[in-house]
């Protein structure tokens, strides 16, 4: 469901990327793994459609995201691609329901339907009496819990993660880790996730090392 093929990335004159070929199949959890520098997570948000290649394609579900305007780039993301950071980006003058919904605003969801969504969410989750909290209000497991519902909340094919579990403590940690495999066994998402914990890399269907801005 994802094709990356040559992909290159400078800044300025210090070269990211160098020539990398990722393909994920759908339903796949994958692990991408590397010093820091490495270029993961720039090779991240080139997939996720952050940011764009000095070269190279990026093929979604038979689409070549580069090709398209950056209109129908925005659209396509918000519509396909879900996001986990390791910094929850929650907003904090929001409840966790409305931080869940916001994606589904953007996609022109009503508001009814939107909160009803985001409600099943927090309750698979096992947040949802957390609904009416504001982030300075809840822990950090359950600030992800949050975060993950919204990367849900528009149903999207592929799931983008860099360093989820970064800021857990381990019991979180193994809980989120275990929390991708039951979402992929009952919603088919696919995941691509950056992380540094070996745990979560040694279940993962599949790793991939990085180093220099290339893929080992």
């Amino acid at each position: 469901m994802l094709d990356a093929t040559q992909i290159y990335k400078s800044f300025g004159q210090l070269p990211i990327l160098r020539g990398v070929d990722l393909s994920v199949d759908r339903g796949e959890i994958v692990s991408i793994v590397g010093a820091s520098g490495a270029g993961k997570s720039t090779l991240l948000h080139i997939v996720g459609t952050l940011d764009r290649p000095d070269n190279g394609r990026v093929v979604i579900d038979g689409i070549d995201v580069n090709a398209l305007s950056e209109k129908k780039m925005s659209l396509f993301r918000n519509k396909h691609i879900g996001f986990v950071f390791q910094f929850h980006h929650l907003l904090p003058e929001f409840t966790a329901l409305e931080n869940v919904c916001i994606p589904a605003f953007i996609n022109r969801v009503e508001k009814k339907e939107a909160e009803a969504r985001g409600m099943e969410l927090l309750e698979r989750l096992g947040v949802e009496h957390r609904a009416q909290h504001k982030p300075s209000e809840m822990s950090g497991g359950e600030q992800q819990r949050v975060s993950v519902a919204r990367a849900l909340v528009n149903n999207p094919s592929l799931i983008l993660a860099d360093e989820p579990s970064g800021n857990l403590d381990s019991e979180n940690a193994a809980s989120l880790h275990q929390l991708f495999f039951d979402l992929r066994a009952s919603l088919g998402q696919t995941f691509i996730i950056v992380t540094h914990n070996e745990e979560l890399a040694s279940i993962s269907d599949r790793t991939v090392h990085m180093r220099d801005g290339q893929i080992l």
